[in-house]
C-alpha cells in the first residue's frame, strides 16, 4: 500500500522504531501533545488529536524516505543523513543522542593518526562518510581513485579489529565504554552529530509542519531555562539586567514601593546557581526560580 496516496490528508512523521533515539523521541513526542497509541506489531500509529501517522523506521532509512517525499518529516541523526547524502531541509537540532563519528585502533597498536592506515582496510556501518574522509586526507578526486579500503559491517563493528576483519574501525562513540572494552581507542572525529529534525523539500502539510517545529522548539527551551523573578532597586536595574537580560528581553515591573521594581527573566539552567549568588551581590531581593515545563518561543 503507498501510504503517500493512501493518507493525503494526514501529514506522515517517521520516528526511529528503536536504538538510542528511540525512547528520547517518544518522550518528545508526548511532551508536544502529539498523542498516539502504538501496537508492538504495527509501524503505524495514527495521531489521536491530529492529522498526522506516525511510521515508525529504521534511524539509518528515515532520512532516504523523507528525501524522497514519502515522509513529510522525521527525526533521526545528523550522520544518519550525512550519510544517506539525500537532499532534505536540516530543521531542528534536538539537542539529544549526541555522538561522535570516530575512527578507532587497537590501544597497543602501531597506528597513532590517520595518516597511517592510508591503504589499509576500514570497516564502519558509514561507508559513504569513511570513504569522503579518507579522499580528503589522501587527496584524490574521487573514491575511485582511495587506496584505503573500506568494508561495510552492519553491527558489532568494535570486534573487527579483533577479529582481523580490518586494521581500524569508523563507528559512532557515545560514552566510549564499549570501544574500551574492545581494545580500542579514538585517533580522529570525523563527525559530531545529535538528533535532528528533518523535512521533505515538499512538504505535503507546510502548517503542521510549522505547528510541529515550534512545539518542539517550545520544548527545547522548556528544557534549557528556568524563570527567575526577583525584586530590585530600580537605581540597580541597569547592571541586574546585563545579568538577565532574558531570551529577547526581561519583563520589569513597577511595584509599590516607588523605587522598586519586580523583573522576570528566562535564564539558562546551567547558569542559575552564580545568576542568584550574583543579582544577591547587587543587590536583588527574594529571588525565586520556577522550572518551566512547556513554553512557546
Amino acid at each position: 500500500m503507498d501510504l503517500v496516496n493512501h493518507m493525503t490528508d494526514r501529514l506522515l512523521f517517521a520516528v526511529p522504531k528503536k536504538g538510542r533515539l528511540y525512547e528520547k523521541c517518544t518522550s518528545m513526542l508526548k511532551g508536544a501533545d502529539i498523542q498516539f497509541n502504538r501496537s508492538n506489531r504495527l509501524d503505524i500509529a495514527l495521531c489521536l488529536n491530529l492529522p498526522i501517522a506516525l511510521i515508525f523506521l529504521p534511524a539509518a532509512d528515515i532520512p532516504t524516505f523523507v528525501g524522497e517525499g514519502r515522509c513529510d518529516i522525521g527525526i533521526t541523526g545528523y550522520d544518519q543523513v550525512m550519510e544517506s547524502q539525500v537532499d532534505v531541509d536540516m530543521g531542528v537540532d534536538l539537542s539529544f543522542g549526541k555522538c561522535k563519528l570516530q575512527i578507532q585502533v587497537p590501544v597497543n597498536g602501531q597506528y597513532t593518526k590517520p595518516e597511517q592506515l592510508i591503504g589499509k582496510t576500514i570497516v564502519s556501518s558509514f561507508v559513504n562518510l569513511t570513504r569522503e574522509y579518507f579522499v580528503k586526507l589522501e587527496g584524490v578526486k574521487d573514491v575511485s581513485e582511495l587506496k584505503t579500503k573500506v568494508k561495510y559491517v552492519g553491527g558489532s563493528v568494535e570486534a573487527s579489529c579483533a577479529l582481523g576483519v580490518g586494521d581500524a574501525i569508523v563507528d559512532l562513540v557515545e560514552s566510549g565504554e564499549t570501544m574500551k572494552a574492545a581494545g580500542l581507542h579514538a585517533i580522529e572525529t570525523i563527525l559530531d552529530t545529535s538528533a535532528h529534525l528533518i523535512y521533505s523539500k515538499n512538504p505535503s502539510h507546510p502548517e503542521l509542519l510549522e505547528l510541529i517545529q515550534s512545539r518542539f522548539e517550545g520544548l527545547l527551551a522548556a528544557n534549557k531555562y528556568v524563570l527567575c523573578n526577583y525584586n530590585a532597586p530600580r537605581e540597580k536595574l541597569p547592571e541586574l539586567l546585563k545579568i538577565t537580560p532574558g531570551r529577547r528581553a526581561a519583563t520589569v515591573s513597577p511595584l509599590e514601593s516607588s523605587d522598586w521594581v519586580a523583573v522576570s527573566s528566562m535564564v539558562e539552567k546551567k547558569n542559575i546557581a552564580n545568576i542568584m549568588d550574583e543579582l544577591k551581590r547587587i543587590g536583588a531581593s527574594d529571588i525565586l526560580t520556577f522550572n518551566i515545563t512547556n513554553c512557546r518561543v
